[in-house]
């Protein structure tokens, strides 16, 4: 009975920690489901993912025709491409998130085990203050996405415009993304208003995708780091300790941590695999869409309107505080890896056997090996990244105002 209430409490605590991304997965059908799943589960799965891909195509294709085949102006068409990168990323991540359902089932399903592991009301507490951090980080995100680029269709449907049809003058709302009118007639009602629909309802998708991807970043960095500052604990105790026990003990203990070690790394490892795609995207995307919305921002200063430089002022910061994050988390997993070293180096090794020594030093080899979280296998993620994309945005935004 004890071993089972340690169980469930452990998978109440790796609950807590997954919630808040949960929310965000299961109504886009991207939550990976696990082997236990009913069937009438996974049939509501894969009905939510093909309606998911129905939407986002019924915005992504109509808009992009529209780009391509309108005879518009260079500067309306540029107006146009920041909506339709954005819709379209999105999808690609959306795709991402479903092709990478194995791995993110094997991540929760470690970090249950770590939880089950760690029996330890002190080593526990360590390990839900990285998981109320991941939660904050995971909430926050998700208020800048949904709230930016659905604050900005909002802004696109409360705005009305005026159109000539035959001898008729109409009013119609402005559509948040363009629509190719020899495909769909949105001057007239009701398709105006289906199409408007349906826009919102692929926007909460393709933000729901990067708020998912985004709060499982941070979810998983923030478990991975919760392990690693118990490994550090034990490394300290297990030094502090040797003297006074005994060598097998000593050769058991060693073996737990190096083990431990081992298996946070491999964590890790499994992060980069899910991560490194979405990451590689998520800085196309956020490069393309901090220029776009600065364009959109200089070209529209001088018509003083209010609430589009408002709404495109949220979105250009909930950008930002997307790359920061997931650059934020490369750098952080960086340095909390090789601080395992300099804990083991700042500890009293001094006072152990020659061989517990070597054995230390084994760790401290180990941890110095650099570990990333990588956009495509090619970028390190980390806070120079961040500068990297700001500087090359504010690059292009600079050569398309004279361009243009």
């Amino acid at each position: 009975m004890a071993s089972e209430s340690v169980t469930f409490e452990a998978d109440n605590l790796n609950d807590y920690s997954l919630q808040l991304s949960r929310w965000y997965l299961l109504p886009i059908g991207a939550w990976p489901s696990s082997s236990s799943a009913s069937r009438l589960e996974r049939i509501v799965s894969v009905t939510l993912i093909v309606l998911s891909y129905s939407l986002i195509m019924f915005t992504v294709v109509p808009s992009f025709l529209s780009i391509i085949l309108e005879d518009e102006t260079v500067r309306l068409k540029l107006k146009l491409l920041g909506p339709l990168g954005h819709w379209f990323v999105g999808g690609i991540n959306y795709t991402t998130l479903l092709m990478r359902s194995k791995e993110i089932r094997h991540c929760i399903e470690h970090m249950g085990t770590d939880w089950r592991i760690i029996t330890r009301t002190k080593d526990q507490q360590i390990m839900m203050k990285n998981a109320k951090f991941g939660r904050y980080v995971s909430a926050f995100c998700a208020a800048c996405m949904q709230g930016g680029v659905l604050s900005y269709c909002v802004v696109s449907a409360l705005t009305m415009r005026v159109v000539q049809v035959g001898n008729e003058t109409r009013t119609v709302h402005v559509l948040p993304c363009s629509v190719y009118k020899k495909l769909l007639n949105v001057d007239n009602s009701p398709m105006n208003e289906i199409v408007l629909v349906s826009q919102f309802l692929s926007a909460f998708i393709v933000n729901s995708s990067a708020v998912g991807a985004f709060s499982l970043a941070a979810v998983f960095a923030a478990h991975a780091c919760g392990q690693l500052d118990v490994l550090m604990i034990w490394i300290t105790e297990f030094v502090n300790d040797s003297r006074r026990q005994r060598k097998n003990a000593c050769l058991n203990k060693i073996g737990v941590l190096v083990e431990h070690h081992l298996r946070v790394l491999s964590f890790i490892s499994r992060i980069e695999d899910v991560m490194t795609r979405i990451c590689f995207m998520e800085m196309f995307k956020c490069t393309l869409d901090i220029c776009m919305l600065g364009y959109y921002i200089l070209t529209e200063w001088s018509d003083k309107d209010v609430r589009n430089l408002t709404t495109y002022f949220v979105i250009l910061m909930s950008m930002c505080f997307n790359i920061f994050t997931v650059c934020y988390i490369g750098e952080i997993l960086s340095e909390q890896c090789i601080k395992v070293g300099e804990v083991v180096y700042m500890s009293n090794w001094y006072h152990l056997p020659d061989k517990l020594v070597l054995d230390l030093v084994l760790i401290i080899t180990r941890s110095s090996v650099v570990v990333k979280i990588t956009a495509g296998k090619l970028i390190r993620m980390s806070i120079y990244t961040f500068g990297d994309v700001m500087k090359t945005s504010f690059a292009y935004l600079n050569l398309l105002r004279q361009t243009t």
